[in-house]
């Protein structure tokens, strides 16, 4: 459930926000729940709500059967830093 929040900010911070947002390809409403969600804490029990972008990618990438995504991960560490 999503219930409506009216916040009264400083204009200045408004378009910065909204400048950072859509750097970012989230909405200001996204970045505020995230920021709340990380200083109130999670609940262990509740579900990891996908932001929209990350939804709309599910199912854009069939990674073959043998994709080990660590092994990937290492060896472009070492790459970068190595």
């Amino acid at each position: 459930m999503t219930t409506k929040l009216t916040l009264t900010l400083d204009d200045a911070v408004i378009r910065k926000a909204k400048r950072y947002a859509r750097a970012k390809g989230r909405s200001v409403s996204e970045l505020v729940e995230s920021y709340f969600k990380s200083i109130t804490g999670k609940e262990d029990n509740e579900p990891d709500e996908l932001s929209s972008s990350v939804k709309a990618l599910m199912g854009s990438f069939k990674a073959p059967k043998d994709f080990d995504y660590k092994k990937i991960l290492q060896k472009e560490k070492l790459r970068k830093h190595g």
